[in-house]
């Protein structure tokens, strides 16, 4: 039986109270956001680290971005099955299980001084995360009325950004202080060891809390399953403006993730600001904190502006600012790419709810097909890793432009709704 319902479907019972509910199922899951948000930016922490105990190149470093986000591609679909199957709230705990396991991965892979088995922990923890995001990121955008969608997903992205702008601190005095202590590689990369086993423990703690609480139960009822058959036919693939979404996820995610990867190593350039890993590895919640404020803003901002014109008018600042960012030097360069933080604040929660617009019975499949996108921060770090190995790390900023560009042609045009004819 299916899970998926329209917010109409389910507004129609006891709106009062399910008004309640909503509110304090919104306030649950926004510790969600915030715990894979924290995880997600240590990835920026990790990737100086494991490039100088492993000796790595950019591309092989970019790996771990590859591993992490790889996992996306792999699980989503299998992920959407699941949360059909078992609910969201469910798909919820079962995600936050698996995410613990990876973390808890990284102490053998410590003690063996691995870099594959480090890449496989990744991959369990991003499965893990992967199912949070097939759960958590539909189930915010139906608690409610689908007008307002958008500004719904927007405030939990903000708690999302929380995580990231908290986790630079936290991973650069816990891993890279740590690690520069050390006197030995195998010391450097126990340094991982601790704060992951915390993580574990975190996550294993909100699993217990999910499993325990009561979140409204967003099922189909068999009258509505008769009343929609038609509805129910087809296939989300169907909708252009969910095919051109994922699109634009892909390059969105691949672009912010891309561009936090290079932060640290960006700033250790000369002609950037000299700065060591660990103090770099600080400016990043700036670029995460620029993403935080943005959404809280945003929340609020895109209950009055429409939200297509929106992302087409950050899209198009990101551009400029990126190219400052391969025109110049020193404070001007470093602080345009940490700029870029606040144009992609709306961009996620706003493409994802202009995607899954309109698909009705068809949104647990859109969904997943959305998560699938994710990928897109497996592929494009990668790329701008071997871009940087061959004509440098600045030069490699060229990537993430072409990535919002098509976001701003998403948001002005792509975004329609509209279905591609059979």
């Amino acid at each position: 039986m299916a899970i998926q319902s329209s917010s109409e479907t389910f507004n129609h019972a006891n709106p009062q109270s399910q008004s309640g509910n909503y509110g304090f199922a919104l306030t649950s899951l926004t510790s969600l956001f915030f715990m894979w948000g924290f995880i997600t930016c240590l990835n920026d922490i990790l990737i100086p680290h494991l490039k100088g105990v492993f000796d790595l190149s950019y591309s092989q470093a970019m790996l771990v971005q590859f591993c992490f986000f790889g996992a996306y591609f792999i699980v989503s679909l299998p992920g959407g099955a699941i949360v059909k199957k078992l609910g969201y709230q469910k798909g919820i705990v079962l995600g936050l299980i698996i995410a613990a396991i990876g973390c808890l991965g990284f102490y053998p892979a410590a003690s063996m001084h691995s870099y594959p088995v480090f890449l496989f922990a990744l991959f369990v923890l991003a499965s893990g995360i992967t199912l949070l995001q097939v759960s958590a990121n539909p189930y915010v955008s139906m608690l409610g009325d689908a007008k307002t969608a958008s500004s719904r997903l927007t405030m939990t992205q903000a708690f999302n950004s929380l995580g990231t702008t908290v986790a630079p601190f936290f991973g650069a005095l816990l891993i890279l202080d740590q690690a520069a202590a050390s006197l030995s590689a195998q010391g450097a990369a126990e340094a991982v060891q601790m704060p992951y086993v915390f993580l574990a423990a975190m996550l294993l703690g909100l699993a217990a809390i999910f499993a325990w609480i009561k979140l409204p139960n967003l099922s189909v009822t068999e009258d509505d399953k008769q009343d929609d058959t038609k509805e129910a036919s087809g296939s989300a693939w169907q909708h252009s403006h969910l095919v051109l979404g994922a699109v634009g996820i892909f390059v969105y995610v691949g672009a912010e993730v891309s561009i936090g990867s290079f932060l640290v190593s960006f700033f250790a350039e000369p002609n950037i600001a000299g700065l060591e890993e660990s103090e770099a590895a600080k400016y990043i919640a700036y670029y995460w904190g620029g993403a935080m404020v943005g959404r809280f803003i945003g929340a609020a901002v895109m209950q009055k502006i429409e939200a297509g014109k929106a992302l087409f008018f950050v899209s198009v600042v990101a551009v400029l600012l990126v190219l400052v960012t391969i025109l110049t030097t020193g404070n001007i360069a470093m602080t345009a790419i940490l700029l870029v933080g606040l144009c992609n604040s709306i961009m996620f929660p706003t493409i994802f709810s202009l995607a899954i617009n309109g698909l009705g019975k068809h949104t647990s499949q859109g969904s997943g097909i959305l998560c699938l996108a994710i990928v897109g921060g497996a592929i494009v770090p990668l790329i701008q890793g071997v871009l940087a190995d061959s004509i440098g790390i600045q030069l490699s900023f060229f990537l993430p432009i072409f990535c919002y560009l098509f976001i701003a042609y998403y948001g002005l045009v792509g975004s329609k709704v509209k279905s591609i004819a059979k």
